[in-house]
């Protein structure tokens, strides 16, 4: 079996995401981890919250907190709601922490040796009424681009475009709002991307044919356009330091390292967090550092993040000449939207995760999410959407099914498993369909098709559907008793069946299937095309029980409440 190094891009500390965030990195990975272990490969998924730069300050500022404790406090606020959508991260760690301080400290000090950081003097927003020079962030006003007339000087959320501070028109601070900003000069370490172009480039080339043409237009475009030298270093008070012993007169000045330099570092870092947990079992370096040839390292991230990971990142790591593992494969996604509008953390805009939690259990989220999964272009997400997702999939093909079998065959034959005939040709023609629809759903699966996959996924309970409809066991059974129990011995197993394959979308409600039977054994280990055709995982004879509803239908009353309180109309 394959090694799976799997990551998605680290949430911002700054408050917690909306459901287009989750969509877009950490529900995926957790999905196609989930699958991959399934299937019996070693598998390492590596998440961290991104704890520096301006977001952090300002997050506290607002807050009226010192940054570490607003970050010590954030992340455990984040780790709670990833826990409740049941997302399995081997490791969530810190971008704070003293192994990414180490290692991004490492790459700075081994790009410096090899050329690639320069010191240089710029000019840089500095801000009177403040007492200090503004960062990207501590800078907001209008996009020269697109005119978004909150564009921060990073990036404008608007239209995605890279900026500096001094791009904006009629720039202001972030911290006092003055308008009264003066340009001067102080100076910074410069990574020195033109000189890593053809390297990026031909690294890129090896790659984009694999990856979506969302990730590799992306890339191509920056690669298009040249790579220009950046400033990785900022003026704030939280961050990875810059080293001392390399650059004293900066270090002094309380210089740290621009958070896009660090924060792709922190995969490594929190990578060597988990084998800290574990050292005599663990080995970070055999995922990340020259044995992990047979390691293969999938990164999960919306667009916006897709220049840093595909462009940014593997120029530093090439530029440090040392074997680090290099991402194989990028599943980028496009945005989830809001009723035609961005979900936005920081205009409060859509649903947040830990508001979704509050409303329905986790599986009714992650499986609508997956299921309309941004991947060729923007989604929207609509409550009427949603209801008419949740009722039709979850409640009526999935639970319908579920309830009305178990309920019908303890009602009839009591509580075991019943035996009945030997499986006719209806069973042999259900089996050969499960096992070809198994085989779409795996196929999408491994091409990270979500959406598609959801799809096959969908086509299996509904054939569960098909086959109760034709076989009707509630008219059977007056006719033909054994006829009727060998029916519901087979949708039973299909049951079973569903309780495994759909445990990467719905893991709750797929262990709550499986903890029905009484097998002894609470393993979801993945059905073969054998075993999909036999449909006899559950012998007859096995006690099981009936659950509560698996999923509950959403009424035209619910619909309305969920639209008053977070707003039904056009973005």
């Amino acid at each position: 079996m394959a090694r799976h190094l799997i990551t998605s891009a680290l949430p911002y500390i700054n408050g917690i995401k909306h459901l287009g965030n989750m969509v877009g990195s950490m529900l995926p990975a957790d999905v196609y981890s989930r699958y991959l272990r399934q299937r019996g490969h070693d598998v390492l998924y590596i998440c961290a919250t991104d704890e520096h730069g301006t977001p952090a300050e300002l997050a506290a500022k607002e807050q009226g907190l010192p940054v570490d404790e607003f970050c010590a406090q954030a992340h455990d606020a984040q780790k709670a709601v990833y826990d409740g959508f049941a997302l399995a991260f081997d490791y969530f760690g810190r971008s704070s922490s003293p192994e990414n301080r180490e290692i991004t400290q490492h790459f700075a000090r081994r790009l410096n040796e090899n050329g690639f950081i320069e010191e240089r003097a710029i000019r840089q927003v500095y801000s009177p009424a403040d007492g200090r020079f503004l960062p990207d962030r501590y800078v907001e006003g209008t996009c020269p681009h697109c005119g978004y007339d909150k564009a921060r000087g990073d990036q404008c959320e608007n239209c995605t475009r890279v900026l500096d501070p001094t791009d904006l028109i009629n720039p202001r601070s972030a911290i006092s709002g003055s308008t009264d900003l003066e340009v001067r000069e102080t100076k910074h370490l410069f990574l020195l991307q033109s000189k890593l172009q053809h390297e990026v480039e031909e690294w890129v080339s090896r790659h984009e044919d694999d990856w979506p043409q969302l990730a590799s237009s992306i890339a191509r475009k920056w690669l298009n356009e040249g790579l220009h030298d950046r400033a990785i270093t900022r003026d704030l008070d939280w961050g990875v330091p810059v080293p001392a012993d390399t650059w004293p007169e900066l270090a002094a000045e309380g210089k740290v390292f621009y958070v896009w330099f660090d924060a792709p570092i922190e995969y490594i870092g929190a990578t060597k967090e988990w084998a800290a947990q574990d050292p005599e079992n663990r080995d970070w370096k055999s995922w990340w550092y020259e044995s992990a040839d047979d390691v293969r390292y999938t990164e999960f991230m919306a667009k916006d993040n897709v220049p840093f990971h595909t462009v940014m990142f593997p120029a530093t790591e090439l530029g440090v000449r040392e074997p680090w593992k290099m991402v194989d494969y990028v599943k980028a996604f496009n945005w989830l939207t809001y009723y035609g509008g961005k979900f936005s953390t920081s205009q409060k805009r859509g649903v947040f995760t830990d508001q979704a939690l509050d409303i329905l259990p986790a599986d009714y989220w992650r499986y609508f999410l997956i299921a309309n999964a941004p991947e060729s272009d923007d989604s929207s997400f609509t409550w009427e959407h949603f209801t008419a997702t949740v009722n039709k999939d979850l409640a009526d093909t999935l639970g319908n099914f579920v309830n009305r079998v178990l309920s019908f065959s303890k009602k009839r034959f009591g509580e075991e498993v019943p035996a009945g005939n030997a499986a006719g040709e209806a069973e042999a023609k259900l089996g050969g369909q499960i096992a070809e629809l198994l085989a779409e759903y795996e196929t999408q699966m491994e091409a990270l098709q979500f959406r598609k996959a959801a799809a096959a996924l969908r086509a299996l309970w509904s054939a569960g559907n098909s086959y109760l409809e034709e076989k009707a066991p509630w008219l059977e059974i007056k006719t033909d008793k054994d006829g009727a129990a060998l029916t519901l011995r087979t949708a039973m197993n299909l049951i079973h069946l569903y309780a495994v394959v759909s445990e990467p979308f719905i893991p709750s409600t797929a262990k709550t299937m499986r903890e029905a039977f009484s097998l002894g054994d609470d393993t979801a280990a993945w059905v073969t095309a054998d075993e999909a055709r036999a449909l006899a995982s559950v012998p007859a004879g096995t006690p099981f029980t009936v659950p509560p509803v698996l999923f509950a239908k959403l009424t035209d009353e619910d619909l309305e409440t969920y639209k008053e309180r977070f707003g039904g109309t056009e973005g």
